[in-house]
């Protein structure tokens, strides 16, 4: 019989996430499954170390995030690779990607050990960095890419090209190349729309540009998004979700187009998108038209 395997990924640190990790933690290995933290966790999960070379035959069930979207983040850096599905269950303060609050995690963890869940399939963007003919850096992304000036005092001018073709010059903070999961994280931050999980779509967002045509873009996924930095302006900084993280010279070019794996997230309940997005960000939908009543 095959072994039910997790990864376990908590917020580490904070006193009120290691009772909550080391409880969910107690139920699942209860209920037979093998559970496994990071190297830098274990210590403090009391779990043991998960190696990413290792050939068993047990693959990895479902990723677990204990925390905010920055473990989901973190989380999803580590279950992409093995194809694994993430839960988030949410400690933080919004926890917009998390499927589920502190009070629902005992309903969780049921639903996981009952094998009672769904995965619902993330769009990802991948990024690769040429400069004078060479790649210089590639990464990932499940929210998006930002390009950011690397130095306070200087404005980073660039040309936005969609398919080879030029779209805007501008000078700016940055420009964001986000995924419909990204457009309510840093892009909602800029300024940017918010897309619904099932629009396949990429979404170009500048920071703070100075220019009269500055707006966001919603382009094609079957599209690539080309972020050419001034030869002669300021060297620019990559991020990959915000966390992995690359200096960028003058000059390069920065090619950004749709992943070619997803991220999985696991999913419990019924709730839209649409329920999530009023939930989370507490939108008032009750207006001058109950009033009358």
């Amino acid at each position: 019989m095959t072994v039910r395997r997790m990864l376990l990924v908590a917020h580490t640190g904070r006193p009120d996430i290691a009772i909550t990790a080391g409880a969910a933690a107690a139920r699942l290995v209860e209920a037979g499954i093998e559970l496994l933290a990071l190297a830098g966790e274990s210590g403090e999960l009391d779990l043991a170390v998960f190696d990413p070379c290792d050939t068993t035959d047990s693959p990895i069930e479902i990723v677990l995030a204990i925390g905010g979207d920055g473990t989901l983040l973190r989380a999803a850096e580590n279950a992409r690779p093995l194809s694994a599905p993430v839960l988030g269950i949410n400690l933080g303060r919004v926890g917009f990607l998390t499927e589920v609050d502190l009070d629902q995690m005992d309903e969780a963890l049921d639903s996981i050990i009952g094998q009672r869940y769904r995965v619902s399939s993330r769009m990802t963007v991948e990024v690769t960095v040429e400069h004078d003919g060479e790649l210089v850096a590639a990464g990932w992304a499940l929210n998006e890419i930002s390009v950011e000036k690397g130095t306070r005092e200087r404005i980073l001018d660039v040309v936005v090209e969609v398919d080879g073709h030029g779209v805007s010059a501008y000078g700016c903070d940055g420009v964001l190349c986000a995924t419909p999961t990204g457009s309510t994280a840093y892009t909602f931050s800029a300024g940017g729309p918010v897309l619904w999980p099932g629009v396949d779509a990429l979404l170009v967002m500048p920071s703070n540009a100075h220019a009269l045509f500055a707006r966001a873009l919603v382009v094609s996924p079957e599209s690539s998004v080309t972020v050419h930095i001034d030869p002669a302006g300021p060297s620019a900084v990559l991020a990959c979700d915000g966390r992995r993280i690359h200096e960028i010279p003058p000059g390069s070019r920065i090619h950004v187009c749709k992943g070619a794996k997803p991220v999985t997230l696991v999913r419990l309940f019924d709730q839209t998108f649409t329920d999530r997005l009023v939930r989370k960000f507490k939108l008032p939908v009750h207006g001058w038209r109950d009033q009358r009543h």
